[in-house]
């Protein structure tokens, strides 16, 4: 029955995509990639890049930006709720702090955990687009690149066009009293743009089943959520050489935790965190060359309340403190350089990981070599040292070579990802520790990756894509969670002597090796009817000599499949996205939960539209009512309904 159900999947999603891959005139690589540091297009950088343009995010039905991300090929979003309490980003098989997210080409990543990702403080209605690198990038970004990179370009750092001023929003009243609003200003002129976002979703969330044993209900919880996101950005032309652009941003979130992090039937935990991001960008573009100055500011707070029936609160504030400059020159149309560096700080105070903080500074470059018309080369190499895991030297090698419709690419590279303050430092300052708890681990050693992957692409026309990558990762120090005797740990001061703790350690002998395939197309009539899609599959297989019992590794779907289709016209339109996993099964005896080895959900969004700048719309989430979970003990929503409008003006 299974595989009945499967085949019925794949089936519909193949017919779904086929009624929609027709000819049509739109270009799909006329943008320049902002991911690479230098200006490339995506046939000429050698890898694996997707787009998530304007239009999609307009068309799409979705509850977060980690829920949009999640629609399109190549990424995996193991969800705890899908309004945007918190999601973990996998990217080819890797662990979630091993993908990086960018706001502008400014790391976002906290450096307290990777669980926090996901909170990316940019309202929907700011975005220009989404550029998503797969794959190892820690030649141009550092560390925590090494799944792949994730870049959030908002309105304001692009570039000044036809001078406009619009006001755009969407409200949204639907199932379990949820009310959600997206609005967005923008003002832009010559000399200077403004833009304005806010984003509010909120609701008393819908009755969970916690705790059922033998078919019983002992125990349910409401998975509540209010979550706001407010974001100014403005730039101006100093003159014909220098602008100037700065952006704020606050991002909260207020929700039900529970069985985010723990099995325990104890667990009733609500969690509340607050990001503010602040970035500054100072540009000198001159004829032939460049400069950018960058300066980002990050902090974040987190309160975790894990059971109001004792003392379990614990507080956590993190800075990052991030500054770079880069230099691009261009010899001639043949040859391009650039060359930067970076300085950044983190800092963190918190009641059960104490306080620390790391400096860290690093110097790069990429070179851009065409010997040819057909034939592109680029090279980046990175020497990193942080107090933490001092010297690293990361190199990336990528070509594409283009014959008529056909773009070869090859990527080789390494990366690294250094531990982050939960995994060093978890539970230190706990007295007693009970048994089956996370310890962190002080010594632990900066992972080590090196990438490989090959890659066609073929695009028989100016409106369709298709990509086939071939990937591998051979992985060192690896760091996970780990069940440890008392015994066998050093700084085991806080724990009760024979007990088992899950201890971080470095893993060796990790390899994971995968396939991805995805189309992209747009169609548009000459009656303005517009069809646009996405289907992407991948295939994933992690493996570790050692078969040591882990948290996170191989903790990914071995088949993800997603697929999105949108149809407009001047009056109506209709989206449909979906998403299937295959993943092994887990079970938790002590809640009676389980994770099924097959995750399906459908959302939908429907809309009619009396004039041309108002929309009335509805939208089904999960309409099929699945019973999903990523994270074992954490239910993922059933069926929301939602009903609003939509305006631009």
């Amino acid at each position: 029955m299974q595989f009945n159900q499967r085949l019925r999947t794949i089936t519909t999603l193949a017919f779904l995509y086929i009624s929609i891959a027709i000819s049509a005139q739109y270009s799909l690589d006329t943008i320049e990639l902002r991911t690479t540091l230098i200006p490339l297009k995506t046939k000429e950088a050698g890898r694996n890049i997707s787009i998530i343009s304007n239009d999609a995010l307009k068309n799409s039905s979705f509850t977060s930006l980690d829920d949009l991300i999640q629609k399109f090929p190549g990424i995996e979003m193991q969800t705890r709720n899908r309004f945007g309490a918190q999601a973990d980003i996998s990217m080819r098989g890797s662990t979630f702090p091993q993908v990086l997210v960018l706001v502008n080409g400014m790391k976002l990543n906290d450096p307290l955990t990777g669980h926090f990702s996901s909170y990316i403080p940019v309202s929907p209605g700011e975005i220009e687009r989404i550029e998503i690198l797969h794959g190892a990038a820690s030649a141009i970004y550092g560390s925590d690149a090494v799944g792949g990179v994730i870049n959030i370009i908002t309105k304001t750092y692009s570039a000044p066009g036809i001078e406009k001023k619009t006001s755009s929003g969407e409200i949204d009243f639907g199932s379990n009293s949820l009310l959600s609003t997206n609005n967005n200003i923008l003002i832009q002129k010559e000399n200077y743009f403004f833009n304005a976002g806010i984003n509010i979703t909120k609701s008393d969330g819908e009755e969970i089943d916690s705790v059922r044993i033998k078919g019983n209900l002992l125990d349910s919880y409401n998975n509540y959520f209010n979550n706001q996101t407010l974001g100014l950005s403005a730039g101006i032309k100093l003159n014909q050489s220098y602008s100037l652009e700065a952006r704020t941003s606050y991002d909260k979130r207020d929700f039900s935790a529970r069985y985010f992090y723990t099995n325990s039937i104890f667990d009733k935990s609500k969690e509340k965190t607050t990001n503010t991001f602040n970035q500054i960008q100072l540009n000198r573009i001159g004829s032939n060359n460049s400069t950018h100055l960058k300066i980002a500011h990050r902090r974040g707070t987190d309160e975790f309340i894990f059971s109001p029936d004792f003392a379990s609160t614990n507080s956590h504030t993190t800075h990052f403190i991030n500054g770079q400059i880069n230099h691009m020159q261009s010899f001639n149309d043949k040859l391009i350089l650039n060359i930067g560096a970076q300085l950044d700080k983190r800092k963190i105070a918190s009641t059960d990981r104490g306080d620390h903080d790391d400096l860290h500074s690093a110097v790069f470059l990429m070179l851009n070599f065409i010997p040819k018309s057909n034939v592109n080369l680029n090279a980046s190499g990175r020497v990193d040292y942080d107090e933490n895991y001092d010297l690293a030297f990361t190199p990336q090698l990528n070509a594409s070579i283009t014959k008529k419709h056909l773009t070869y690419r090859a990527s080789v590279g390494k990366s690294i990802r250094g531990a982050d303050y939960t995994e060093r430092y978890v539970s230190f300052n706990l007295n007693n520790l009970t048994p089956g708890r996370s310890l962190g681990n002080p010594n632990l050693k900066a992972e080590e990756a090196f990438s490989e992957e090959i890659g066609i692409d073929y695009n028989p026309n100016k409106h369709l894509s298709l990509r086939s990558t071939f990937f591998a990762r051979q992985s060192s120090n690896l760091i996970d969670y780990v069940s440890t005797n008392a015994s066998e740990i050093e700084n085991n001061q806080n724990l009760q002597p024979g007990e088992n703790y899950f201890y971080a350690q470095n893993i060796t002998a990790v390899s994971t090796h995968g396939l991805e395939i995805e189309i992209w197309n747009k169609f548009i009539k000459n009656s303005g009817i517009q069809i646009e899609g996405s289907l992407g599959y991948t295939y994933l297989n992690t493996s570790n000599d050692q078969e040591t019992i882990s948290v996170y590794i191989s903790n990914h779907a071995k088949h993800l499949l997603s697929a999105n289709a949108f149809l407009n016209s001047e009056h109506y339109g209709v989206s449909v996205s979906t998403l299937w996993k295959l993943r092994d099964e887990k079970l938790s005896e002590s809640l009676g939960q389980v994770v099924n080895s097959t995750f399906n959900s459908w959302d939908i969004k429907t809309y009619y539209s009396p004039l041309s700048n108002i929309q009335f719309q509805f939208k089904a989430f999960n309409i099929l009512d699945q019973k999903n979970q990523d994270i074992l003990g954490a239910a993922l929503p059933g069926r929301w309904l939602a009903f609003g409008i939509k305006y631009e003006i």
